[in-house]
């Protein structure tokens, strides 16, 4: 079992910063995948970021170059930093773990951008 705990959501301005932060309640160097997606209202949730084998990163396009996944191994925290947010960027915001194959989700955190 793996629990997680997202922060740092909420209001900016398009152009603004954020970074969200999910700590799990175990190492994360024992978890296949972590990354984050979001749900936009009446969509399925849709990949944004994520780390797969420890190594492998993989973006969406709609995020390149402007979000950064990344992973602080003594705080068992996943990081996504978010840079030049845009208004479509607007929705909830899921961490998301893998260990021996089974998925966890975090709670979720909502961001807002506004134009």
């Amino acid at each position: 079992q793996v629990q997680l705990v997202e922060s740092g959501g909420g209001l900016v301005q398009a152009g603004g910063s954020l970074r969200l932060s999910c700590a799990a309640s175990r190492s994360i160097s024992s978890l296949n995948v972590m990354g984050w997606y979001r749900q936009f209202p009446g969509k399925q949730r849709e990949l944004v970021a994520r780390f797969t084998g420890g190594s492998v990163i993989t973006y969406a396009d709609s995020v390149k170059g402007r979000f950064t996944i990344s992973g602080d191994y003594t705080r068992n925290t996943v990081y996504l930093q978010m840079t030049s947010l845009k208004p479509e960027d607007t929705a909830v915001y899921y961490c998301y773990v893998e260990r021996s194959l089974i998925g966890y989700w975090g709670q979720g955190t909502q961001v807002t951008v506004s134009s």
